[in-house]
């Protein structure tokens, strides 16, 4: 069975009908105290870093979160899901993550940028360039949907996936059981649902 841990910042619907489409048994789950009853987690995520971390601490999920990438099961964060994997974010002041990822969050470089054909937030489609990883298993640099004005930074070691839009940015991590991913694979058609399917297989 998988979460998709619901702390009132997530895209719970469409990740929900995706887990659905390739018959995964997912279950929303509010309650931190379930969480360590299922074999993967989903951390969903749209909206502000800061306030994100204050649900998770308010309702409890954090610690839960926390104990359950412990445990060794797999785990993946999607969008700001993925970006509170990380230690910390400078998004509308310095805040604090989960700390499951060595590094932090920041805006994008616009000094880098050509704003005329580069606008934040990078929206639309884009291309992600893979490392071999069992997330990116039968796919090979695919095109997937992006929504974010801020992206992680960290050690290559870390980084399974890169895009480009302006410059390179990080779009894709993993660390032993944990995985992150920029872009919404629940929005991506065909290409997004083969990676939950292989999350699904790690």
């Amino acid at each position: 069975m998988v979460a998709i841990v619901d702390y009132n910042m997530g895209n719970l619907a469409s990740v929900f009908n995706a887990c659905k489409l390739i018959g995964v048994d997912a279950h929303i789950v509010s309650n931190p105290d379930e969480l360590k009853n299922y074999g993967r987690v989903i951390l969903p995520g749209v909206g502000a870093f800061g306030d994100a971390m204050e649900h998770l601490e308010s309702t409890g999920m954090k610690k839960a979160v926390l104990d359950f990438a412990a445990s060794g099961k797999p785990i993946i964060g999607i969008c700001l899901g993925m970006q509170l994997l990380f230690e910390s974010s400078e998004e509308f002041g310095d805040h604090k993550g989960l700390g499951l990822i060595p590094g932090k969050v920041i805006a994008f470089d616009k000094s880098k940028m050509n704003m005329e054909e580069h606008k934040v937030p990078h929206v639309g489609w884009n291309k992600l360039f893979n490392k071999p990883s069992p997330l990116f298993n039968t796919l090979t640099n695919p095109y997937l949907y992006f929504v974010h004005s801020f992206h992680a930074v960290t050690d290559n070691k870390y980084i399974i996936g890169r895009t480009h839009y302006g410059y390179d940015f990080t779009s894709a991590v993993n660390k032993d059981n944990i995985y992150g991913f920029q872009p919404h694979p629940e929005k991506s058609h065909d290409n997004g649902i083969q990676i939950l399917k292989n999350f699904m297989e790690i």
